[in-house]
């Protein structure tokens, strides 16, 4: 049992010690997760406008591979549409589910 003098040097070392635990287990796990939503998020960006660039490259090369002409033209401009709503459709029909399963209530997806 600790003595009488003791009892403020203990609750002194408690509070630094609680403290720390608090910084370590909230501040420092929302400061890693923060990084992490920052670069998934940054990754993601980067990875939009890829697509958008190699999009408009091919399309600007299907219209180069088709004679001249403007109804030419539109028709390389519609079939690069056309596969870009194809292959969007195909990535979204293929991506994580998220409905509700019916045998547990709980949603599905990535754990």
């Amino acid at each position: 049992m600790a003595k009488l003098q003791d009892l403020p040097a203990l609750i002194t070392g408690f509070i630094d010690l609680a403290k720390e635990y608090l910084l370590q287990e909230t501040v420092g796990q929302a400061k890693k997760l923060g990084r992490f939503a920052g670069y998934s998020l940054g990754a993601a960006l980067l990875w939009a406008i890829a697509v958008v660039l190699i999009g408009i490259a091919v399309m600007r090369g299907l219209v180069d591979v088709l004679p001249d002409g403007p109804y030419w033209e539109a028709l390389g401009y519609g079939i690069a549409f056309i596969v870009f709503v194809v292959l969007a459709a195909i990535l979204l029909k293929s991506g994580p589910k998220s409905e509700v399963s019916e045998a547990n209530g709980e949603a599905g997806g990535p754990a």
